[in-house]
């Protein structure tokens, strides 16, 4: 089947304006206008007063679930593939977090698998919150490079009392053993770095890079919208070339603590001299959002992959003007941090994944992943 998407304003993600996209054999076969073809294999979609969008690239995800501070009754459920597709996100990326001793990687890869299963193009990381980090074979670079969907480590906590903490040295020698891996593979190869509360925040991410030949971008910071303290530092650390990630999960309690949310947070680093092209926005889907007193746990609930859809309505409601910054916040920025090559964009030749959403209220309507729909007009595709 030939798919033709007519008359939708397309963000590739830059903005291309009113045009058409041709779908063929998975692929992006052609888009610009006078794309049209005719025939009895074309389907034509009529993408007027649609935003299409590449599919949303999820940097951090906990697709088996996640939690477990305060016990095993306050572990979160594993996600659906049905909730990243509502969501638009076509490429999950799965990682442990916290809890890397009741949940594993083995359950860990049969989850992103399973995504897999359900048409996503999804990922997964090796490794936890713990260093030495967990891994699926005995060995980092082995882990990237003889297990398909493993693309890097993470989450890997610092300046976070459920951490391990790690020294600098050990930080460094992970980011090289995982860099190593990448460089063999042919992509990935990020360390994907948890920042907690911490006073240190970014300062063993220089630490471990200083001095070494390792570029910045091999550790990818994430929840860097803690503080404007840590969101200053985030500025810095795009414009030492490494990538930092926004997470678009809170709750009025984080942010009663101090928690900035993400349009916020894109502001304060455009006002920090960010390189905005190093910017990009995960949901933390299936983590707890834990509030601790004193450093006790006082409260819990689970993020969802719909928060990056509420993101994208939000920015169309409240910040047009930041979209485009946004979107790429939200597609091609994630994949280039982890070094996914073809991944959040709209390319001729490209693989086919992609969204609509209503242009007025940014709500996905459209979802498609390698060239086959995963849902229409709001409603899930079988099969």
């Amino acid at each position: 089947m030939i798919t033709l998407i007519a008359g939708a304003d397309l963000y590739a993600p830059e903005p291309r304006g009113t045009t058409d996209l041709l779908v063929a054999g998975g692929r992006v076969a052609a888009l610009g206008a006078g794309a049209a073809v005719q025939g009895d294999a074309v389907e034509t979609v009529d993408g007027r007063g649609k935003l299409l969008l590449p599919g949303l690239v999820d940097a951090l995800t906990h697709p088996c679930g996640g939690g477990g501070e305060g016990g095993f009754a306050n572990r979160t459920a594993e996600i659906p593939a049905a909730d990243f597709i509502r969501a638009g996100v076509t490429a999950p990326v799965g990682a442990l977090g916290t809890d890397s001793i009741g949940r594993s990687l083995e359950v860990l890869y049969g989850s992103v698998m399973a995504l897999r299963g359900h048409g996503l193009r999804a990922f997964m990381l090796s490794g936890a919150y713990r260093v030495p980090a967990p891994t699926l074979t005995g060995d980092i670079a082995r882990d990237l490079v003889l297990i398909d969907p493993v693309v890097g480590i993470g989450e890997v906590a610092v300046a976070e009392h459920r951490g391990t903490q790690p020294t600098a040295q050990e930080l460094r020698r992970l980011a090289a053993e995982t860099r190593l891996g990448g460089t063999l593979k042919g992509c990935g190869g990020t360390v994907l770095v948890h920042v907690g509360e911490g006073a240190e925040r970014l300062a063993l991410l220089r630490e471990a890079i200083a001095g070494s030949d390792l570029p910045a971008g091999v550790l990818y910071p994430t929840h860097v919208n803690r503080s404007h303290a840590l969101l200053a530092e985030a500025a810095a650390w795009t414009r030492e070339g490494g990538f930092v990630d926004i997470t678009v999960s809170t709750t009025p309690e984080l942010i009663a603590a101090g928690d900035i949310t993400a349009l916020d947070a894109l502001a304060a680093l455009r006002e920090g001299d960010a390189d905005l092209s190093r910017i990009s926005f995960s949901s933390d889907a299936g983590g707890s959002l834990p509030l601790y007193r004193d450093g006790e746990l006082v409260g819990l609930q689970a993020a969802a992959p719909s928060a990056l859809n509420d993101l994208l309505a939000e920015t169309l409601q409240k910040a047009p003007d930041q979209l485009p910054a946004v979107i790429a916040g939200l597609t091609a920025n994630p994949a280039a941090a982890l070094r996914l090559p073809g991944v959040g964009r709209l390319l001729a030749g490209g693989p086919a994944d992609l969204l609509l959403a209503d242009a007025q209220s940014g709500r996905v309507t459209d979802v498609m992943a390698k060239g086959r729909w995963l849902m229409r007009d709001g409603e899930l595709v079988n099969g």
